[in-house]
């Protein structure tokens, strides 16, 4: 099994999401909180499973909330990166969109 890691992006994001619903409901805040650690522990079960819709980016949807986890697989780390915890309402040019170590 692979391990993971949310780049500052994604965890901006994340939590940006969690403050969200925090706001209108701690039964949301909850339900989305388990679907997303559900979700990363399918990806890291089967990173391959997923969409590879650009480059080396995949990507996969939460079934309940309007986010897609976009991440990359570093195969010789066993790891994978999560680059956007991405809402599905804004715009996508920004959704790849990687910062340059």
């Amino acid at each position: 099994m692979y391990k993971y890691l949310l780049e500052p992006r994604a965890q901006q994001e994340y939590e940006e999401a969690i403050e969200w619903y925090a706001e209108r409901s701690e039964a949301a805040t909850l339900n989305f909180i388990k679907e997303m650690d559900e979700t990363i522990v399918q990806i890291c079960e089967k990173p391959h499973a997923n969409k590879k819709p650009y480059n080396n980016f995949y990507e996969t949807t939460l079934d309940k909330y309007p986010f897609t986890i976009v991440y990359v697989i570093e195969s010789n780390q066993k790891l994978i990166v999560i680059v956007s915890v991405y809402h599905q309402k804004r715009n996508p040019k920004y959704k790849y969109k990687v910062k340059k170590k």
